[in-house]
């Protein structure tokens, strides 16, 4: 892939990364914060498409999985 779709990705990925610390910050609940801190940070330090799409549809699945 392109540095235009991984770009992309980073952005989209860090946009659900974002809503879902702040939907964890206003309920108090830690999964989804955490999840969402994870969300934002992580393109940092991947910079291949695939491993991109991968880690972010793992991590976006985590709070439908750990009810915390």
């Amino acid at each position: 892939m392109d540095i235009g779709t991984s770009l992309l990705l980073s952005v989209l990925f860090s946009s659900i990364g974002a809503g879902y610390a702040l939907y964890g910050k206003k309920q108090r609940q830690v999964v989804p914060l955490l999840t969402g801190i994870a969300l934002c940070v992580y393109p940092y330090f991947l910079s291949n498409g695939y491993a991109l799409i991968g880690v972010g549809l793992l991590l976006t699945a985590v709070p439908w999985f750990l009810r915390g």
